[in-house]
């Protein structure tokens, strides 16, 4: 039959009277570093003992020595100290985990990131996705930060206003927006803007999940979109037209309620806020 092994409950709360007995060797010393009675140390290490079923430190008048247990803990917990140093206070090589949607990524965070990467040695895992699922990891942790057109406002989560996102209709040739039925659609999804602005559909409509290829067929005379005007190439040519009576939109840039932010997030946030 084999050994079972078992199962320790370790009290965490002696923890630290452990470690400044192990640091001096003595009972009174850490008694002073502690603030506490000598006897207050003696105890919890007695009670730290008796939650792990096994003695840490041998006790003499003259001498305190620990046990092979109680060098292999000091051991193991000077390594959780470290990575504790590392997670909390090493500034470097850290890694902000960014959700986006992919016009916005394509064209203006382009320009963020080539700034940044400039300005900070911290890494970005950017990642894009749908609107739903960019607010559904930030509120689980996944993301640090998401951009998107919706102003999130909860106990976990709020969102900065950063720049209007203007919808503009745009063509290769010169036409009357409001024949835009006569004229091959390209569209980023079913839910695109000329879906919900015209009532009458193109006979002939091409879907393409990118704003850079919507914006370079339309340049080559293929069709007619609605595209924001922030993601227009600045020498381009092509005609654009307003859309009358939508209701202005905005890209927000979305965080979990820090009551401290990391510096990491804060460095990219500032360079986003000064743009």
């Amino acid at each position: 039959m084999g050994t079972e092994m078992k199962e320790i409950s370790l009290d965490y709360r002696y923890l630290r009277a452990f470690l400044i007995t192990s640091r001096f060797l003595n009972f009174s010393k850490a008694a002073k570093e502690l603030n506490i009675a000598q006897s207050a140390v003696s105890r919890q290490i007695k009670l730290l003992e008796e939650s792990v079923g096994d003695q840490l430190i041998i006790r003499s008048s003259k001498k305190v020595l620990l046990t092979e247990k109680g060098q292999a803990l000091v051991s193991e917990l000077g390594q959780f100290e470290d990575k504790l140093q590392d997670i909390f206070f090493g500034h470097m090589n850290k890694t902000i985990r960014v959700g986006i949607l992919h016009g916005l990524l394509e064209t203006w965070f382009n320009d963020v990131m080539v700034e940044f990467s400039k300005l900070s040695s911290h890494q970005l895992h950017v990642d894009v996705n749908s609107l739903e699922n960019l607010k559904d990891k930030l509120h689980n942790g996944k993301y640090d930060l998401i951009f998107t057109t919706e102003n999130i406002q909860s106990e976990l989560v709020s969102s900065l206003k950063l720049f209007e996102e203007k919808m503009v209709l745009i063509s290769k040739e010169s036409i009357n927006p409001k024949d835009a039925a006569d004229y091959p659609w390209i569209v980023y999804s079913e839910q695109d803007h000329l879906f919900h602005i015209y009532k009458k559909r193109s006979q002939k409509i091409i879907v393409v999940n990118s704003i850079t290829t919507i914006q370079n067929l339309v340049n080559k005379g293929v069709g007619i979109a609605i595209v924001p005007d922030h993601t227009l190439n600045r020498n381009h040519d092509l005609n654009i037209y307003d859309l009358k009576g939508q209701s202005k939109q905005y890209i927000h840039l979305s965080s979990l309620n820090f009551q401290m932010m990391p510096e990491h997030i804060k460095s990219l946030v500032n360079l986003i806020k000064k743009k």
